[in-house]
């Protein structure tokens, strides 16, 4: 089977106001709702600029975006086309989000890391991935097993466990 079209010649459109491209986005914006994205921006991030204005909307556009594979400024357009007006409140312009990236300063590119470095936290608290991971464990992480080759390193005939290693042993431990 092959394709009618070439790629070249072939272009998606979606401008029925019915349709929805990405809908894909719906579970990614109601998670970052549910994480309190904007309060977490509005605490952190503070823009002296007037084009940071309502930066949580802004981000929160971008972030869409990025979700929906857009790579540059004039790709974040296709969240304004079909139906995702009504399944996304707030989208901005990409030339206002491509205003707003540029004034961002170096202080503000800090303030954003922040909020990317306490989403992650909000996240796992939304998002249960792991059933009893709030349970105590402990882990020994220095208990492999492996042997060492080259009479030049201290202690590689016995190591840490007393155990004689050489090229014609084995090493067998057991719990």
């Amino acid at each position: 089977m092959r394709l009618f079209h070439a790629p070249a010649r072939t272009h998606a459109s979606f401008d029925d106001e019915h349709l929805v491209a990405y809908a894909g986005l719906e579970p990614v914006m109601r998670l970052a709702e549910r994480c309190d994205l904007d309060r977490l921006v509005d605490e952190h991030v503070a823009i002296a600029d007037r084009l940071g204005v309502n930066a949580a909307a802004k981000i929160g556009s971008i972030l869409a975006g990025l979700a929906a594979g857009a790579d540059s400024i004039a790709d974040l357009d296709a969240l304004r086309h079909g139906g995702m007006d009504k399944l996304l409140s707030g989208i901005r312009a990409p030339s206002t989000l491509g205003s707003f990236l540029r004034c961002l300063r170096w202080g503000n590119v800090r303030q954003i890391e922040k909020v990317s470095r306490a989403l992650p936290a909000r996240l796992a608290a939304h998002t249960p991935l792991l059933p009893g991971a709030d349970v105590l464990a402990f882990l020994d992480v220095d208990s492999m097993q492996k042997r060492t080759y080259g009479y030049a390193k201290q202690g590689s005939g016995f190591g840490h466990t007393k155990i004689l290693r050489n090229d014609h042993s084995r090493v067998s431990v057991t719990n």
